[in-house]
Formats: C-alpha cells, structure tokens, sequence
C-alpha cells in the first residue's frame, strides 16, 4: 500500500475513534444532563468540539476519499458517520478492512510499520 494511503487510512482511523467518542459523549452523557438534570454547560461545550472534531474527520475521510477512490454511497456512508452514534466505529471497521483487501488483493500490501 503506498504511503500516501497508509497516512490518510490512519489519520482518518484516528479522527473516526474521536469523533465517535466524542458523539457518545455527546448524546450519552452531555444531553441527558442538559434536558433532565437542566445543566446544559456540558452540552454547550462538547458540541462544539464534537462539531469542530467533525469538520476535521470529513477532511481526513475526504482525503482518504479521494486517493482510495471511494464509490458514492462509501462517501456518504463515512458522512453519516460522524452524526449516528456508534456507527463510526462499524464504518471505520469496514472501510479499513476493504482498502487492506483492496491493496491485499492487488499484490501490494506492505506489512504495517
């Protein structure tokens, strides 16, 4: 797998975990809060981030997009990631695991390092 691809799978793997963690925060933790326990500073803070850390997932999902070749329902999958908990880390499962099999297939996995 050439480098380029290798970078941005792992850049955007990062941001996936991020973003999804901070979405369960999000929803789990800050909303409740903010709607039953009335204390909405929580939820004021960490949507922010989570908005903030959003932008910077679809730029690493984009650039990822881009050298990977995504189809456009792989595009938009990826998108919908980011605002439905939980699915980013069965959509940054599948993804890795389908550009590894691509590269795999081709003959041009390199191992990791």
């Amino acid at each position: 797998m050439p480098a380029e691809i290798r970078q941005a799978l792992r850049h955007y793997q990062v941001m996936s975990v991020v973003v999804g963690v901070m979405l369960l925060l999000l929803v789990g933790v800050a909303m409740p809060l903010q709607y039953v326990g009335h204390r909405p500073q929580m939820a004021d803070i960490v949507s922010v981030v989570h908005g903030l850390l959003y932008i910077v997932y679809l730029l690493a999902a984009a650039r990822l997009a881009r050298l990977a070749r995504f189809t456009i329902s792989q595009l938009a999958a990826v998108v919908c990631a980011g605002f439905l908990p939980f699915l980013a880390f069965y959509v940054e499962w599948q993804t890795s695991r389908r550009i590894r099999a691509t590269w795999a297939a081709s003959g041009q996995l390199e191992p990791h390092g």
